[in-house]
């Protein structure tokens, strides 16, 4: 285990907690206007399109399928570090059985009796938030997909990337971009085996993995454009990601840019429109502006405010993000304890089981 001083423990944390909570963030920021043309949002909203989060009656701001998912890529991480204390693990498949559950929550109308672990015990997590159809399908086929035999091999939706930010939520030194790369794109084959469709999840992971260090956004584009180079099939993702950077060089600020950009309703669009927004407003002062660009426009707006909204928290930290959008979106608590669980895993994990015996109350939240 590595030796973190008390400073280096709270940068870490700010950034995990930073990276979920501002994924969620722009998730449910976009998710009113995911459907929408433009000139639909702004004939709604104004000229402006929308200008702040909407909250239903209840006042909260509801996430979608993104959230969801990537709350529960989270819980198979935990698990299976937990599970490396026992002996041998493969983390694809417990990762795997992590978006299982993840299944029962869009099929189930409530936690059945015998729910495995705290996450999938939460009941706001049981909603049916548009998710995507390859991510249904790959899930609910039999076996697990793998980079050799993936599920849905011409899928290269944006499923993949908007669940895989946690993939580089690990501290300096114990896991490379490269690996976190790689891991990402093994779970990512689960549900879609398009190489654009994977390898947008790989370079995703490693451009967090990046700034969890402490780098900026075009270093951490830089990375992931060299891990990207390595690959086969690499040349949608690699073209899409010097687009945004170009994008942000030549016309900053502009749903116009976002347009040329794409849809986002595949991967490799939807992670440029996240880069291109989060570099249009590249300081912390400007985390609202940011997230407010990466939701209006004409495609999958919830997927790339959920983008941009990973990356700056995980940039910034968690004080940087609007504290009125952070204080009504929907499952915070939720949110806050498993980032708050995964910071505790990585980096005090002797603390919490191995040492301590099997039958912890952390092994209770994360069975291995």
């Amino acid at each position: 285990m590595i030796d973190f001083d008390r400073a280096a423990l709270e940068r870490f944390r700010s950034r995990v907690r930073g990276c979920l909570v501002g994924g969620a963030v722009g998730d449910a920021l976009g998710a009113p206007v995911e459907f929408m043309h433009l000139d639909r949002i702004r004939d709604e909203y104004g000229p402006d399109g929308l200008t702040d989060i909407v909250t239903g009656d209840s006042g909260v701001a509801l996430v979608t399928d993104d959230t969801q998912m990537t709350l529960f890529t989270v819980d198979g991480l935990i698990r299976a570090s937990v599970r490396a204390d026992r002996g041998v693990v493969h983390p694809p498949s417990v990762v795997y059985r992590a978006y299982l559950r993840w299944l029962d929550t869009q099929r189930l109308p409530a936690p059945p009796p015998d729910v495995s672990g705290w996450l999938a015990a939460q009941p706001w997590l049981y909603n049916r938030r548009a998710p995507g159809n390859a991510c249904l399908s790959g899930l609910s086929s039999p076996g697990m997909g793998t980079p050799h035999q993936p599920k849905n091999p011409d899928s290269k939706g944006c499923g993949t990337v908007m669940r895989s930010a946690p993939f580089g939520l690990y501290p300096q030194p114990s896991a490379t971009p490269e690996a976190v790369f790689d891991l990402s794109v093994k779970c990512a084959t689960q549900t879609h085996g398009h190489p654009t469709g994977y390898l947008a999840a790989g370079a995703f992971a490693a451009i967090i993995r990046t700034l969890v260090d402490g780098e900026d956004l075009r270093a951490a584009v830089t990375v992931a454009l060299d891990l990207l180079a390595t690959r086969t099939g690499h040349e949608e993702t690699t073209a899409a990601l010097r687009s945004a950077l170009v994008a942000a060089d030549d016309n900053p600020r502009s749903p116009d840019a976002i347009e040329r950009l794409g849809g986002a309703w595949i991967a490799e669009e939807a992670l440029a429109i996240g880069v291109y927004c989060a570099l249009s407003y590249p300081d912390p002062a400007e985390v609202r502006e940011a997230l407010l660009l990466s939701v209006n426009h004409s495609g999958d707006s919830d997927s790339t405010g959920s983008i941009c909204g990973n990356i700056l928290g995980t940039w910034h930290g968690e004080t940087a993000l609007p504290p009125d959008w952070v204080a009504v979106v929907e499952g915070r608590g939720a949110i806050l304890e498993l980032a708050d669980d995964w910071a505790m895993e990585q980096t005090q994990s002797p603390q919490l089981h191995g040492d301590h015996g099997p039958y912890t109350e952390w092994l209770r939240r994360y069975p291995a």
